[in-house]
């Protein structure tokens, strides 16, 4: 066990890389973009704060510090003096820090914002996509973050996806908080009791370097994909996986590194979904919403947010299965398109299969800004003034669709929209800082904010959804 210390008064030098671990006692300030409060020590040190709640005092573990630190981060260990809205207690053990510092241990991640009440971490949420939308994109908007249809009163059992690493001991655990370290975990009371009640922990998985389980949210078979080290005893892993499918209906795949396609040890290899009135069938590594209302909600908010009408054409980037393109699809009717365009071998297949039988439907595999530049040549961004994309032989959209990973769309995807010039854009985005750098190019070449929306799509972490809408 690590040993303990008195708390060091605010403003100390101390580095954390001495034998004992260097704490404090900070007063925490406003919550910052990645789950952090912001604290300054005495001497005007930045510290930013996991697991705290803005105003309170409390005793922080620095986990990163030194000199030469351009800022210092830290755990909260103790609570002096506690916002009314903190929970009496954590919805996660394991990912308290409170508790698991007693035993010298850090949490692990994935329930950072566990300690506070549901509406409190909407307001954080709220607080930070406001922020970021005025600092990065000068937009002044108030922003509320919206609860999800159904919310467990405690923001559990919405995952329907999750993602285990794998210890040397082959028990499935999880990462803390900017490490590569494993802990194990027997339970994640945040995915959906499909996932839960699959009981992974009791289960010897030497061997896998991940796993990654699925379970449709209407209650049909869940799905465990292993991804294998070298070397891996197969049927060793086989064997031990033969327990969890004598025992319920689960399907189970595995691929090794370099493999073009996985192996399916029972079952099938994909999970079955619905949204609307369409059906997909999603692999084992492909992409879907993770929150288990999401699906249903974002089928008709983001589709209904673009406005597509009969006839027109639309553009679907980072599609994923096409949940989006089948609503869309819907909304254009025969005479009008749909192009879906997706990075991911697993999942534009996904979507080719779902959208096989759909006329003026096309999903096509590709990065997203160099499909755009091939197949409108003649809307390449223009130095100077924007001009519309006219005379190619694909209908320039008439909507955009758009929902990019974390990273966000960037320069050239977004340079290559406003030379089309559709006449709205609906982007969603998983990270308020990115979308908020996106839609600030968007706006300095013209184009306005008509609407946004965020919603609560990951509850008990500091992860927000947002949904933009732009028109030129």
């Amino acid at each position: 066990m690590i040993p303990s210390r008195p708390p060091v008064p605010a403003g100390s030098t101390e580095s954390a890389g001495s034998a004992e671990p260097v704490e404090l006692e900070l007063r925490l300030g406003p919550v910052a973009h990645g789950g952090h409060t912001v604290a300054r020590t005495g001497e005007g040190r930045v510290v930013f704060v996991r697991h705290g709640l803005p105003g309170e005092l409390v005793r922080v573990r620095l986990t990163d510090s030194g000199p030469a630190a351009r800022f210092w981060r830290g755990d909260v260990v103790a609570v002096l003096e506690a916002d009314p809205h903190r929970r009496a207690e954590h919805v996660w053990a394991p990912a308290d820090p409170l508790l698991t510092w007693r035993r010298g241990e850090p949490p692990v991640g994935g329930a950072e914002f566990g300690h506070a009440e549901l509406p409190a971490q909407r307001a954080l949420k709220a607080a930070v996509v406001t922020e970021q939308l005025s600092r990065l994109a000068g937009l002044e908007t108030r922003v509320t973050v919206e609860a999800m249809p159904g919310e467990d009163p405690q923001g559990r059992g919405w995952r329907t996806r999750a993602h285990f690493a794998v210890d040397p001991a082959g028990r499935i655990g999880m990462h803390p908080h900017r490490s590569a370290a494993v802990v194990p975990v027997d339970s994640f009371p945040l995915v959906v009791p499909a996932i839960d009640g699959l009981r992974l922990g009791r289960l010897d998985l030497r061997g896998a370097e991940r796993v990654d389980v699925a379970a449709p949210a209407d209650g049909g078979t869940p799905l465990v994909h292993l991804s294998l080290a070298p070397g891996a005893d197969r049927e060793r892993l086989r064997h031990e996986l033969a327990r969890l499918t004598a025992e319920r209906d689960v399907s189970v795949t595995a691929r090794a590194e370099g493999q073009r396609r996985p192996e399916t040890w029972a079952g099938r290899p994909s999970v079955v979904e619905h949204a609307g009135p369409h059906r997909w069938e999603v692999s084992a590594e492909g992409f879907w919403q993770i929150h288990r209302a999401a699906p249903g909600l974002l089928h008709g908010a983001v589709p209904a947010a673009a406005g597509a009408r009969p006839g027109e054409h639309a553009l679907d980037l980072y599609a994923g299965a096409g949940l989006f393109t089948a609503a869309l699809a819907d909304a254009v009717g025969e005479t009008g398109t749909v192009l879906a365009v997706e990075g991911s071998p697993v999942t534009s297949a996904d979507a080719r299969r779902t959208l096989a039988g759909r006329p003026g439907v096309r999903v096509e595999r590709g990065s997203v800004d160099k499909v755009l530049a091939r197949t409108w040549p003649e809307a390449a961004p223009a130095r100077g003034r924007r001009r519309p994309a006219r005379g190619g032989a694909v209908p320039r959209p008439d909507v955009v669709v758009l929902d990019p990973p974390r990273a966000g769309a960037g320069r050239a995807v977004v340079d290559r929209l406003v030379a089309l010039a559709p006449r709205r854009i609906a982007y969603l985005a998983c990270d308020p800082a990115t979308l908020a750098r996106d839609l600030g190019r968007f706006r300095r070449a013209g184009w306005h904010v008509r609407e946004v929306r965020a919603f609560d799509m990951y509850p008990n972490t500091h992860h927000v959804e947002t949904l933009a809408v732009l028109e030129p």
